[in-house]
C-alpha cells in the first residue's frame, strides 16, 4: 500500500501517521541542532548519504550538525509518500527543497529522496537516507532565424 501525504496528513494506517509525526520531530531536531532530540530520533545504525554523494553515519551526521558546519534552515516537502516494507519498516519517498548554509554559504537545494524508517524497540527511528538534487531543466535552443530577405 502506497499512501501519498497531502498538507501534512496521512491515511488511515496508524503506522504511517506515527512516521509522518516522527518526520516532522526529526527535521525539527535537525534544524535546531539538539542532541538529545537527534540521538532519539536517529537510528544507531543510521546511513545518511548526502545529495553530494558523501555518506555519514549517526555519528558523523551528528557531528557536522552539532559543529555548525552545516547549518539546516528549512525542509519543505512538494511529495511525500509512504510504503510500508513490513511490519517494522516504512519507506518515505518524495521531493523536499532543503535550506541550508554551509561554509560555501547559504543555498537551496531541490531534491529527490528515498528515506527509511525503522521501529526499534517500540519507536520510530530513521535508519536511512538518499538524495539526489534534481537536473535543472535545460532551456530550449533558441530558433534559427530565417535568412533575411527571404
Amino acid at each position: 500500500m502506497v499512501v501519498a501525504v497531502l498538507n501534512g496528513r496521512a491515511a488511515e494506517d496508524p503506522a504511517i501517521a506515527e512516521v509522518l509525526a516522527a518526520d516532522a520531530e526529526r527535521v525539527a531536531a535537525v534544524i535546531a541542532a539538539d542532541r538529545a532530540r537527534l540521538e532519539a530520533v536517529l537510528s544507531d545504525d543510521l546511513r545518511y548519504a548526502h545529495a553530494n554523494g558523501k555518506v555519514d553515519t549517526k555519528a558523523a551526521l551528528m557531528e557536522t550538525l552539532l559543529a555548525g558546519r552545516t547549518d539546516y534552515e528549512s525542509f519543505e516537502y512538494l511529495e511525500r509518500t509512504f510504503r510500508r516494507a513490513g511490519e517494522d519498516a516504512i519507506v518515505m519517498a518524495g521531493r523536499v527543497i532543503v535550506g541550508l548554509t554551509t561554509a560555501d554559504g547559504r543555498r537551496k537545494i531541490d531534491l529527490n529522496y528515498l528515506a527509511v524508517w525503522r521501529r526499534e524497540s517500540g519507536m520510530w527511528r530513521f535508519l536511512a537516507w538518499q538524495s539526489a538534487e534534481r537536473p535543472r531543466p535545460v532551456p530550449e535552443p533558441p530558433l534559427p532565424r530565417a535568412p533575411a530577405g527571404r
